[in-house]
Order: structure tokens, then C-alpha cells, then sequence
């Protein structure tokens, strides 16, 4: 599914496996064969269990529909069998539905309904709801904009591991905003957080930290590591700042910064 034109990627949950209810011979005969390609097959097991209101055949369906597996490509077909799921509480299906209503994806489209699906599947757990209802409040989409409440979703969906929550969240700390006073420390380490995910856009910023001296003692050597990390992945903004941050060091530290680069990937991002 394409995404929205925001700065915000919304996408659409995977596909499910033998979990929750639908755990029967048919259902998991369904599930191998999906994931074996036989998409036909998979229809065939999935359909008449979802006639008969089994929601994880539901959603499967929506998930065939939107993805065009096995079966025409037809939003409007998944949106149907996603609402069935959704309505019996299914968390992915209801996150599927914000999806497809934030985007105008077979309905049109419309943040209010959108905020509605993202509400009631963030307020289950799913993580990705979560971090978009924090998008949703942050920029005021389908409801008044609330910094406030923007954070208290994003931390959620942070602490759950979500990168680009993570790094909206370092984002929301490190400049004062109504409602949310500036915390360098926090932002500090939900920026590192994301960037230990590989998260360009946070290793950039986390390299500006360290740049400046924000929230953090300023080194030019970490500062000039995490942006050419993030310079490698061709984000553009952290090249300009790493050339900037290079002419202030000395060749030792520019050498000192490289060996940094390359002990840092093989850590994969990790304690850096």
C-alpha cells in the first residue's frame, strides 16, 4: 500500500500466521499455503471460514485483497473484510482500517474515521497504531493538535521497540513545544535508541547532539561517526553536517572517527 503524502509512514500490518482464533486444521492449512505461494489454496481455506466470522480468516482476506495475492487487486474488497475483523475487535485489522482511511485507500479518505480505527487498536497495544495516533495528534490530523498527547502514544510505540517512534519522540524532546518542555537527556536517548536500529534520520540528529553538545558532552569524533553512518545510508543532511564537523578535526581524529564507523557496523549499531 502506498503511503500518505505526510511525514509519516503508514503501512499495512503482515500477514497473520496460526494465531488466535483461527488456530483450526483449515486455517493453518490456509497460513502453509500462503506461505508457500499457492495463493489459490489459501483462499480456498480462508474464505468459507471467513463467511463464517472467523476474524483471523477475515483479516487474511483483507490482507490477500490489498496485497492482490491470488485474487484481483481491490481495496475496496479488503476494506470490507478488514471492518468485519476490526468489528470483533481485531487489533490488526482496526490499525489496517486507519491505514486505509488515512490514505483514501478504497473509501475516501478521512482522518476522523482514521483516528477512530487507530485509537481502538493503539488501545490494545499494536505499536503501530500507536506511533500513528502520536502522528495524528503532532500534526493535528482528525483531531485539535496536543503535543501532550502525541508524546504519551509515541512513548508507547517507543517503548515497544518502534524506531520511528523513537526518533519522533527524541524529535518532540529536543525543541520546546507546547505542552511538552525540552528534555536534551530524553531526547538524547530515544534518538540513540533509533539510530541503534539503523535509523538514518536519528543518526543524524544524534550526531548533531554531539556536534553541539546537546544533552551530551560535545566530541566532534562521535558526532562526525554517527553522521557518516547516517551519510552512508545517503541520507543528504548528515553529509553536509559531517563535512562541517570534519574540517574542525584533526587527522588523528578523523582517523580515530573512521575506525569508530567501522567497529559501530559491526556491532550493528549497537552500544556505538
Amino acid at each position: 500500500m502506498k503511503n500518505v503524502t505526510r511525514t509519516i509512514c503508514l503501512t499495512l500490518a503482515l500477514f497473520l500466521g496460526s494465531v488466535g482464533t483461527g488456530c483450526g486444521p483449515d486455517f493453518n492449512k490456509g497460513v502453509a499455503a500462503y506461505e508457500s505461494g499457492d495463493f489459490a489454496t489459501a483462499l480456498g481455506e480462508f474464505r468459507p471460514l471467513a463467511e463464517q466470522g472467523d476474524a483471523d480468516a477475515q483479516y487474511n482476506l483483507g490482507v490477500m485483497y490489498e496485497k492482490g495475492r491470488g485474487v484481483p487487486q481491490d481495496d475496496k474488497i479488503a476494506l470490507k473484510w478488514f471492518t468485519l475483523a476490526a468489528e470483533q475487535g481485531y487489533a490488526r485489522a482496526q490499525h489496517n482500517l486507519g491505514v486505509m482511511y488515512a490514505n483514501g485507500e478504497g473509501v475516501p479518505q478521512d482522518d476522523k474515521t482514521a483516528l477512530k480505527w487507530y485509537t481502538l487498536a493503539a488501545e490494545q497495544g499494536h505499536a503501530d497504531a500507536q506511533y500513528n495516533l502520536g502522528v495524528m495528534y503532532a500534526n493535528g490530523y482528525g483531531v485539535p493538535l496536543d503535543n501532550k498527547t502525541a508524546v504519551k502514544w509515541y512513548t508507547l510505540a517507543a517503548e515497544q521497540g518502534d524506531a520511528k517512534a523513537q526518533f519522533y519522540l527524541g524529535a518532540m524532546y529536543a525543541f520546546e513545544r507546547e505542552g511538552v518542555p525540552q528534555d536534551d537527556k530524553s531526547a538524547l536517548k530515544w534518538y540513540t535508541l533509533a539510530a541503534e536500529q539503523g535509523h538514518a534520520r536519528a543518526q543524524t540528529n544524534l550526531g548533531v547532539m554531539y556536534g553541539t553538545g546537546q544533552g551530551v558532552i560535545q566530541d566532534n569524533v562521535y558526532a562526525h561517526m554517527w553522521l557518516n553512518i547516517a551519510a552512508s545510508s545517503g541520507h543528504k543532511s548528515a553529509s553536509k553536517n559531517r563535512d562541517i564537523i570534519a574540517k574542525r578535526m584533526t587527522p588523528s581524529q578523523l582517523e580515530k572517527a573512521q575506525d569508530l564507523v567501522t567497529e559501530c557496523v559491526r556491532k550493528n549499531y549497537k552500544g556505538c
